[in-house]
C-alpha cells in the first residue's frame, strides 16, 4: 500500500487530536495503533483502507467526532500550532515509513486514562502498553 500527503497529514491531524500532550514516543505509539489497524492481514478490512480512510472511520478516533473540541483545528477551521504539528508529523513520518519499531506490541486500540472508566471493550482485551496518558491493548474478537 502507498501512503499519499493525504495520508501523511490525516495522520498527524489525528496524533494532535488524539495525544498533543504526550512525548514524541506517545505519539508514536498512538499512531502504531493506526498502522496497525491498516496492515491488519485483511483484503478488506473492517478499519478502512490506508491512514486517512482508518483515522476518519466514524467513531473510532474521537478526534474526529463534530462534537468534539478539537474538531475545528483538525477540520481547518482554526490553526493547529505550528509546533505541535511538526511533532505529529514526525511521528507520523516515523510510523509510515517503519523507522520506528511498534512499542504497543501489535495494539489496535487505546484508550486515555483521563476517562472517567475504561471503555467496555478493555474488559476482554490484552493490554499491552501503558505510556503517558494512553493504555494499549489488542483486542481479540468482534471489533470495536
Amino acid at each position: 500500500m502507498t501512503a499519499t500527503e493525504n495520508d501523511r497529514d490525516i495522520l498527524a491531524r489525528t496524533l494532535w487530536g488524539e495525544a498533543r500532550g504526550e512525548s514524541l514516543p506517545g505519539q508514536i505509539a498512538v499512531a502504531w495503533t493506526v498502522r496497525n489497524r491498516v496492515f491488519d492481514g485483511k483484503t478488506k478490512s473492517w478499519w478502512g483502507e490506508g491512514y486517512a480512510s482508518v483515522c476518519l472511520k466514524p467513531w473510532q478516533f474521537s478526534c474526529w467526532n463534530k462534537n468534539d473540541r478539537n474538531y475545528p483545528y483538525l477540520s481547518g477551521a482554526k490553526p493547529i500550532p505550528a509546533a505541535q504539528y511538526a511533532q505529529a508529523l514526525k511521528a507520523a513520518d516515523q510510523v509510515m515509513a517503519g523507522t520506528a519499531p511498534d512499542p504497543t506490541g501489535g495494539a489496535t486500540h487505546y484508550y486515555a486514562t483521563t476517562m472517567p472508566k475504561p471503555p467496555t471493550w478493555a474488559k476482554d482485551a490484552k493490554q499491552t502498553l501503558r505510556l503517558g496518558q494512553h493504555v494499549f491493548f489488542r483486542v481479540f474478537g468482534k471489533s470495536c
